[in-house]
C-alpha cells in the first residue's frame, strides 16, 4: 500500500526508473540471501516500513560478507531514508553504495543522490551527478528538467519575491506539522497535522518512526498569538493516520484524508468527511471516490472551491500521468453524492506527484509538484482557472517560497494573496515539517513637498498644500489639506495605525498655494508600484508683485512677430516657441483669476517706432495663440514696449556699444528681446457668471 498522505514525497524519478526500480526490488525481496535480518528488512521496505527496515538492514549489513550484497544494502537503506524524507542521511548510505560501485549495474544511484543533494542545497555536486546520468539516459525527462533546475538555481535566488518567512514556533512541535486548513469563516482558526504526543493512535509508525497523525486545531488571539493546539474528537480522528483536510467557508464540514490500518489487509487513504454538531462532529463517512474494487488505491488532500460543489484531490487512480495526480469530482445535489473523478490533464499533472491542492477565493489552483522545474522536492505552483473547471498557464511562485526542500499545502489570508501559511522541511524547523507564515510587506507611499521662492530660493512657509485622491473612474475618494512647516515642507506619510495618505492605484492631483504667489499644481499616479517610494515635488512659487515675470524664451521669426515653432538653429538647437508659451497657459489655467499684462521687449537697433510696433505684433502674436488655447482674450492684455524699457541696469544701449566685442554685445541684446508678463489683478471671474 502507498500510504502517499503521510509519505508525503515520493521518488522523482521517471517512469523508467520506477521499472528498474520494481524489477530491483524484486530481485531484493527474492533474493538467496540467508540473512534473517535482511530477509525481515526487505519485507518491511516492501511493507512502507522504513523506519523499522533501516534498524534490520544496518543488523545485516555487519555481517553481510557479498560486496555487490552490501552494495544492495546501503542502498536499500539510502531508500528508507530518502522515503522518510531525511536527505543528508540518504546521501550517507548512497555514497557508500558508490563505495561498493552499486552504480554499475544500478545506473539510477546517480539520479537518486543527485535528488537529495538538491534537497541539502548541494547544486553543483548534484549537476555532475545528472551528468553522469544523462551520458547513459539522455532522454530523460526528469534527469533534464532536474539539471536545469541545478543551473538556475542561483538566478532565481537572485531575482526572488519580496516574500518574508517566518516559522509559526508557537504552533509547531518536534514531530510532523503540516497542512494547514483554515478552521472558521473569519480566518482566526486552522486544523493542521501533527504527529506531536497525545495522538489517537497508539504506538509508533513502523514508516515515519514517529506517532500516528492526527488533526489538531489552534486559534489566535488579537495579537496574533496562537493557542494551544487541541485534538479534534474521536469522531474525526481514529488510531489511524488522519492527514489533510479542507473545511466549508461556514465551517460546518470538514472533508479529510484517513488511512485505515487493518491486519494483512492492504487498504490504501481515502477522504472522510464529518459535520459538525454542536461543539463536537458527527461520526466521519467514507467519500466514495475510489474505483470499484480498487481499495488498494489511495487519494487524498481535498480541497474545495467555495460553493462546495467541485473536490480536487491527488490520487493514484488509473489512466493517471504520474505517480500521482491531481483529480476532480463535482457535486451531484441531486443524488447528494460526488461524481466519477476526471483527470485535470496533462496541463496540471506531470510524471511524477502532483499533491496538496488548494483553491484559492479567485479560483486559482495551487499545489505541489516534484516533476516540473524548480528548486528540489515539492515545490509550490500556481494554475490560473483559464476557463469552467480548468487550469493552466503554470507558474512556480518562486524563492523563498519554494525551497531546495519540501515546500507545500499553501493558503492564504482571506482577500489576499500576500499573506498566509504553508509547510516546508527547510532548514530552521523544530521538527520534520514545520508551518511556516509568510508575507508580503505592504508597499510604503509618501509625498514630500518643499516650497521654496521661486526668485529667491527662500523656503516658503505656510504655504496651503491641496491632495485630491482619484479613483480610475474619476471620482473623488479622498482629499488632504496641510501646510508648510518653518521650511517650507510637508511630508504626507501615515494619517494613522494601517492608514496612510498616499495609497496604490490612485491619482493624486496636488495644488500649492499661497497669497502673493501664483499657484503651482502638479499630479501623480501609484499604479503598478512594487517597492516602497516617496514622491517628490519641488514647488518652486512665482512672487507677484509689479516686476516682470520671466518664462521659458519666445523667439520670432528675424524681424517678424510670426512664433518659431520647430525650427534648427545651430547655436541652440530646436526652437519651439508654443513650448514657451504652453508654459504660460498652464499657469494661467492653475490660476484662473489671475488677469495679465503680456509683454514683448525689442532690442535698441533699428528706429524707436519701428520696434514699438514690431513688440507690440509679438506680444499680439502670443495671445492670439493662448486664445486658439482656449484662454479668454479679457483675461489677458497686449503690450509691446519695443526698446524702452532693458530688461536691467547695464543693459542700454550706450552701456551694450562700449562692450569690447561683438559677442558681448550681442549677448546684451539677446537678453533686451524677450517675453515676459505682469498681473494686473486676482479677480477675473467668467463673464457667463
Amino acid at each position: 500500500m502507498i500510504q502517499f498522505i503521510f509519505n508525503r514525497f515520493f521518488s522523482r524519478t521517471t517512469k523508467t526508473l520506477l521499472i528498474l526500480s520494481f524489477f530491483l526490488s524484486l530481485n531484493s525481496f527474492h533474493s538467496q540471501s540467508q540473512n534473517p535480518y535482511i530477509i525481515q528488512a526487505d519485507l518491511n521496505f516492501k511493507n512502507e516500513a522504513y523506519f523499522d527496515a533501516i534498524d534490520l538492514y544496518k543488523k545485516g549489513e555487519v555481517k553481510e560478507k557479498d560486496i555487490e550484497e552490501k552494495g544492495r544494502i546501503n542502498f536499500q537503506i539510502a531508500e528508507c531514508y530518502r522515503l522518510d524524507v531525511e536527505p543528508a542521511q540518504a546521501e550517507t548510505y548512497y555514497r557508500r553504495a558508490f563505495k561498493l560501485k552499486y552504480q554499475k549495474n544500478h545506473p539510477k544511484l546517480y539520479i537518486l543522490l543527485a535528488d537529495v543533494l538538491v534537497e541539502e542545497g548541494e547544486y553543483e555536486s548534484a549537476a555532475e551527478y545528472v551528468r553522469n546520468y544523462l551520458e547513459i539516459f539522455p532522454d530523460d525527462k526528469h534527469a533534464n528538467i532536474l539539471l536545469s533546475s541545478c543551473e538556475h538555481y542561483a538566478e532565481w535566488v537572485r531575482n526572488k519575491t519580496k516574500h518574508i518567512i517566518q516559522n509559526e514556533r508557537q504552533i509547531n512541535s518536534e514531530h510532523y506539522d503540516y497542512s494547514p486548513a483554515w478552521g472558521d469563516i473569519n480566518h482566526n482558526t486552522i486544523i493542521f497535522v501533527s504527529a506531536r504526543d497525545g495522538s489517537n493512535g497508539d504506538g509508533i509508525d513502523s514508516r515515519t518512526g514517529d506517532s500516528f497523525m492526527d488533526l489538531w486545531s489552534t486559534t489566535r488571539d488579537n495579537n496574533g498569538k496562537w493557542s494551544e493546539p487541541q485534538l479534534l474528537p474521536n469522531s474525526v480522528n481514529s488510531k489511524d493516520n488522519e492527514g489533510p483536510s479542507v473545511l466549508s467557508p461556514s465551517g460546518e464540514e470538514i472533508y479529510f484524508t484517513r488511512c485505515p490500518r487493518m491486519k494483512k489487509v492492504d487498504l490504501g487513504c481515502a477522504i472522510f468527511y464529518s459535520k459538525r454538531k454542536g461543539d463536537s462532529w458527527t461520526q466521519a463517512k467514507e467519500v466514495k471516490l475510489k474505483p470499484e474494487d480498487a481499495d488498494t488505491l489511495s487519494c487524498g488532500h481535498p480541497a474545495m472551491d467555495s460553493e462546495m460543489k467541485i473536490m480536487i484531490f491527488a490520487a493514484d487512480f488509473p489512466g493517471g500521468y504520474g505517480m500521482h495526480d491531481l483529480w476532480m469530482s463535482e457535486y451531484d445535489s441531486r443524488e447528494e453524492s460526488w461524481m466519477t473523478p476526471v483527470n485535470l490533464g496533462p496541463d496540471i499533472n506531470s510524471i511524477g506527484d502532483e499533491m496538496f491542492p488548494h483553491l484559492s477565493d479567485n479560483g486559482d489552483l495551487y499545489f505541489s509538484s516534484d516533476s516540473y522545474e524548480g528548486f528540489g522536492g515539492l515545490d509550490m505552483f500556481k494554475a490560473k482557472k483559464v476557463g469552467e473547471n480548468k487550469w493552466g498557464d503554470l507558474e512556480n511562485l518562486r524563492y523563498p517560497l519554494n525551497s531546495n526542500e519540501h515546500d507545500f499545502g499553501i493558503i492564504f489570508e482571506r482577500d489576499t494573496d500576500r499573506r498566509g501559511l504553508f509547510t516546508s522541511s527547510r532548514e530552521g524547523t523544530k521538527g520534520h515539517d514545520d508551518i511556516f507564515n509568510f508575507n508580503i510587506p505592504p508597499v510604503l507611499l509618501k509625498y514630500y513637498v518643499e516650497v521654496t521662492n521661486s526668485e529667491t530660493g527662500d523656503p516658503v512657509p505656510g504655504a496651503t498644500v491641496k491632495v485630491t485622491a482619484i479613483d480610475t473612474s474619476g471620482g473623488i475618494r479622498d482629499e488632504f489639506v496641510q501646510t508648510t512647516d518653518i521650511d517650507g515642507t510637508i511630508l504626507f506619510n501615515e494619517i494613522s495605525k494601517g492608514k496612510r495618505y498616499i495609497e496604490h492605484d490612485l491619482i493624486y492631483e496636488v495644488e500649492c498655494q499661497k497669497d502673493s504667489f501664483l499657484v503651482r499644481k502638479s499630479k501623480f499616479s501609484t499604479f503598478n508600484l512594487e517597492d516602497n517610494k516617496t514622491f517628490y515635488d519641488p514647488f518652486e512659487v512665482q512672487p507677484v508683485g509689479d516686476k516682470a515675470i520671466d518664462f521659458p524664451e519666445v523667439q520670432y521669426a528675424l524681424n517678424k512677430a510670426e512664433l518659431l515653432v520647430d525650427t534648427l538653429e545651430a547655436s541652440i538647437g530646436k526652437i519651439n516657441s508654443k513650448d514657451s508659451l504652453d508654459f504660460l497657459y498652464n499657469t494661467l489655467i492653475d490660476n484662473p483669476t489671475i488677469v495679465i499684462e503680456l509683454q514683448a521687449h525689442t532690442d535698441c537697433r533699428g528706429g524707436d517706432d519701428y520696434n514699438q510696433k514690431l513688440s507690440q505684433r509679438r506680444a499680439q502674436s502670443c495671445v492670439d495663440y493662448l486664445i486658439s488655447k482656449g484662454i479668454p482674450a479679457d483675461r489677458m492684455k497686449a503690450v509691446g514696449y519695443g526698446e524702452e524699457r532693458p530688461k536691467m541696469e547695464g543693459l542700454e544701449c550706450d552701456a551694450i556699444s562700449s562692450l569690447s566685442t561683438q559677442e558681448e554685445q550681442e549677448a546684451a541684446h539677446q537678453k533686451n528681446r524677450r517675453t515676459q508678463f505682469i498681473v494686473l489683478n486676482f479677480d477675473y471671474a467668467p463673464k457667463d457668471n
